[in-house]
């Protein structure tokens, strides 16, 4: 149990300087100073530095979930619209992006990442993000009466999500 503290104290002071200098220029030592850890303590539970990102990033995606969750994946019944799980699925985009009143740690690290990627990029698309996706896309397939090829699909889904992240990007000149 204490091994889970210090690992999840690790990750919750790496976050915030993560979000505010990037994985390149955050240092371990400052990290494990915030923490109050020793120095060794990045090695030891996640071997270096850049795990360490790669986890502390998993972790603020996980973060935003747990406040704005997904649509339970498979509605037996059908009892939701596709109407409804657009709605749903937009409102929870924007709500882990850009409804805040301040930006915690967690969306300033996972914009940044989408803005400038590392390594840890990738997974996080193929864990978080191309699920939502492809959620989206069936929704899309519901909401349409005819059956369009892939690449139209596809384009509507990122049209949706554009629209989404330009609320996010342009906030100081939308809030003018």
């Amino acid at each position: 149990m204490a091994d889970e503290n210090t690992k999840n104290r690790i990750i919750l002071a790496a976050g915030p300087i993560f979000a505010r200098k990037g994985f390149r220029a955050a240092t371990v030592r400052e990290i494990c100073d915030a923490a109050e850890v020793n120095l060794a303590s990045v090695n030891y539970y996640f071997g270096d530095k850049r795990t360490l990102y790669a986890e502390t990033l998993s972790q603020a995606q996980q973060m935003r979930a747990q406040q704005f969750p997904d649509l339970p994946a498979g509605d037996p019944n059908r009892s939701i619209s596709p109407d409804q799980k657009l709605h749903h699925l937009i409102l929870t985009m924007l709500n882990r992006v850009v409804a805040m009143r301040s930006e915690p740690w967690p969306v300033r690290l996972m914009m940044r990442e989408i803005l400038q990627p590392t390594e840890a990029f990738r997974p996080l698309v193929e864990k978080h993000f191309l699920p939502m996706f492809n959620s989206l896309l069936e929704i899309v397939d519901e909401l349409l009466e005819v059956t369009l090829p892939d690449w139209q699909r596809r384009q509507i889904g990122l049209s949706i999500i554009g629209q989404c992240l330009h609320y996010r990007f342009s906030a100081e000149t939308i809030s003018i």
